[in-house]
C-alpha cells in the first residue's frame, strides 16, 4: 500500500467548507441582535426589525453594554456589536452545493487587499532578486552569522512577539520568509524553523497581546473595561510563552543542525523554495550599488513595521509601498521596461498559491455566516460557561474562546461578537471582566497557532511544509502555553 500523504492546503481548506456547509444542516439558525453606530444615531436590528435611536449612554446602559458611548463617536468600534439576552432562532439556512461552490471565490473577493498584497510582495522581491543582491546579500548575512544563527532565531522571533503584541503582527511576516528561509537552510536547518521564527513568534504576541489594537483593546472596550486592567497578566503571558516557543524552537534547530534526521521533514520529497545561498559569493566584497539596493530593501521593511504601528497603516498603505520600493529598485539596477514587468510577474506567480489559499480560507466563515450558525455556536458557549464555579470558570472560557477563534478567525471580529456577552456573565459568576478579557486573549492567541482559516497555511505553502507536520511540531509548545495561560487566569481571579 502507498504510504498516506496529507492533503495540501487548498483540499484542507476545502473540506473545512464542506463540513461547515454540512452544519448547517444539522444545526439550527440563530443570531444575537446587534448594535451598530450611524451618524449620531444606534442602529439596533434584531429578528423582526431594525430600530434607530439617537446615540447615548443611556441606550448602552439599557441594553446591558458596558460600553462607553465615546468608542463609537471615536470610530474606535466601526463594526456591529451583539447584544446579550438577545439570541433567537432563525429561519433556516442551509448551505448547499452552490454555496460551497461560491463559498472560495466569495472569500477570493472578501480578502483582495490580503491577496494583493502578498502578490505585490511578491513582485518586490522577483524584483530584487533579478539584480542579484539579493544572493550577495543573504551570502554576507549568513557568512556573519556563521555559527551564531541561533542567535538571529531569537532576535526575529523577539522583534516579530513585539510586534505581535503591539499593534497585531501577523500578515507582515509572511513577507519575511523570502529572507530568512536561504539563511536557516546555509546554517542547517530544515523549513520548519522559519515557520517557527516567524509564525511562532506572531503567535506569542498574540497569546500575550498587551496593547494590541485589534485585539486586546478593542475587546475591553467590549467588555466594558480599560485596557490597562489585566496587563499584567498578559504581560506575564507574553514573557513566560516566549521563554516556551523560543527555547522550544531553538531546541529543535539545533537538534535538525547536529544530526538531519530528526528533521520531521527527513525523507520527504519537498521542493526547496526561494534562491539557495550561493557559496562562491560568500567571501565577495558588498560594493556600493549592492550596499544601496540592500538598504532600500531593508528601510522598506522598516518603513512598513513603522506604518502599521504608528501611522494607522494597513494592507493599502502596505502595498502601495512595496510597488514604488519595486519600482525604485528597477531603476536603480537599471532593468529595462519588458525586464522589469517580467521579473516582477514571475515573483507575483512564486505567490499566487498562497494568495489564493488566503481568499478560500475566508470562505470557511463566508459558509457559517450565510448558514447563520455563527451565532447558535456563541449562544451555546455562552450557556456551557454560565453555571460554572469562578474558579474554574477562567480557564474553561479560555478553552470556550480558543473553540471559538475556529470559527471567527477575526480578533476584533470576536471580540464584538463575544466580548458583550461573556462580560455580562462576569457579574453572575462574580469574575473581574479584566480577566473575562484576558481569558479571550489567551484563548484566541493560542488557536492562531493552528486554525486553517487563519495565516498558518499561506505561511506553511511559502515552504511547502504539510500542515500535518506543522500540527506534530506544535503541540507540546501550545499544551505548554495553554497551562501557563489557566494557571495566569487562575491567580489573577484569586488575587
Amino acid at each position: 500500500m502507498k504510504k498516506f500523504k496529507f492533503p495540501n492546503p487548498f483540499t484542507v481548506l476545502y473540506i473545512i467548507i464542506i463540513l461547515s456547509a454540512i452544519a448547517t444542516f444539522l444545526m439550527p439558525a440563530g443570531s444575537f441582535s446587534t448594535l451598530s453606530y450611524d451618524a449620531g444615531n444606534f442602529l439596533i436590528e434584531g429578528k423582526e426589525n431594525t430600530v434607530s435611536l439617537k446615540a447615548s449612554q443611556s441606550v448602552l446602559d439599557s441594553l446591558n453594554l458596558k460600553m462607553e458611548l465615546s468608542k463609537f463617536e471615536e470610530g474606535k468600534i466601526r463594526k456591529p456589536v451583539s447584544i446579550p439576552n438577545t439570541y433567537a432562532e432563525m429561519e433556516s439556512s442551509p448551505q448547499g452545493v452552490m454555496a460551497i461552490v461560491y463559498a472560495p471565490i466569495k472569500g477570493i473577493y472578501e480578502s483582495i487587499d490580503i491577496i494583493l498584497f502578498v502578490l505585490i510582495i511578491g513582485g518586490f522581491i522577483g524584483v530584487f532578486t533579478a539584480s542579484g543582491a539579493f544572493d550577495r546579500g543573504l551570502a554576507s548575512l549568513s557568512e556573519k552569522m556563521k555559527g551564531r544563527e541561533k542567535w538571529l532565531i531569537v532576535a526575529v522571533m523577539v522583534l516579530v512577539a513585539i510586534g505581535g503584541t503591539t499593534f497585531g503582527m501577523q500578515e507582515e511576516t509572511i513577507a519575511f520568509y523570502p529572507i530568512l528561509v536561504p539563511i536557516f537552510l546555509a546554517a542547517g536547518y530544515d523549513l520548519i524553523v522559519p515557520v517557527g521564527a516567524l509564525y511562532g513568534g506572531s503567535c506569542i504576541g498574540l497569546m500575550g497581546a498587551m496593547i494590541n489594537p485589534f485585539e486586546t483593546i478593542i475587546a475591553s472596550d467590549a467588555a466594558g473595561v480599560s485596557w490597562t486592567l489585566g496587563i499584567y497578566s498578559r504581560l506575564t503571558m507574553f514573557i513566560l510563552g516566549g521563554i516556551v516557543v523560543i527555547t522550544y524552537v531553538l531546541r529543535y534547530a539545533e537538534k535538525v543542525k547536529k544530526d538531519p534526521k530528526q528533521s520531521l521533514l527527513y525523507n520527504m520529497d519537498i521542493k526547496q523554495p526561494f534562491s539557495a545561498l550561493k557559496k562562491t559569493e560568500q567571501t565577495e566584497k558588498l560594493n556600493l550599488k549592492t550596499q544601496l539596493l540592500l538598504v532600500l530593501f531593508g528601510l522598506t521593511f522598516v518603513i512598513m513595521v513603522y506604518g502599521v504601528s504608528s501611522l494607522g497603516w494597513w494592507f493599502e498603505e502596505m502595498t502601495a509601498l512595496f510597488l514604488v520600493s519595486a519600482l525604485f529598485l528597477g531603476l536603480i539596477i537599471r532593468l529595462g521596461e519588458n525586464a522589469f514587468v517580467n521579473a516582477f510577474i514571475a515573483g507575483a506567480k512564486d505567490l499566487l498559491g498562497v494568495a489564493l489559499i488566503i481568499g478560500v480560507a475566508r470562505g470557511i466563515t463566508i459558509v457559517m455566516n450565510d448558514g447563520q450558525i455563527s451565532g447558535t455556536i456563541l449562544n451555546y458557549a455562552s450557556n456551557m460557561v454560565s453555571g460554572v464555579d469562578g474558579l474554574v470558570f477562567l480557564p474553561v472560557l479560555m478553552l470556550v474562546f480558543f473553540v471559538l477563534a475556529f470559527f471567527i478567525s477575526s480578533s476584533s471580529g470576536l471580540a464584538l461578537v463575544s466580548m458583550p456577552i461573556m462580560g455580562a456573565l462576569a457579574n453572575v459568576v462574580g469574575v473581574p471582566t479584566e480577566e473575562i478579557v484576558n481569558a479571550y486573549v489567551f484563548g484566541f492567541g493560542l488557536m492562531m497557532f493552528i486554525t486553517p482559516a487563519g495565516i498558518i497555511l499561506p505561511s506553511l505553502s511559502m515552504v511547502n511544509v504539510p500542515y500535518n507536520v506543522w500540527l506534530k511540531f506544535v503541540w507540546r509548545p501550545m499544551l505548554m502555553m495553554a497551562v501557563i495561560g489557566m494557571a495566569i487566569l487562575a491567580v489573577g481571579y484569586l488575587v
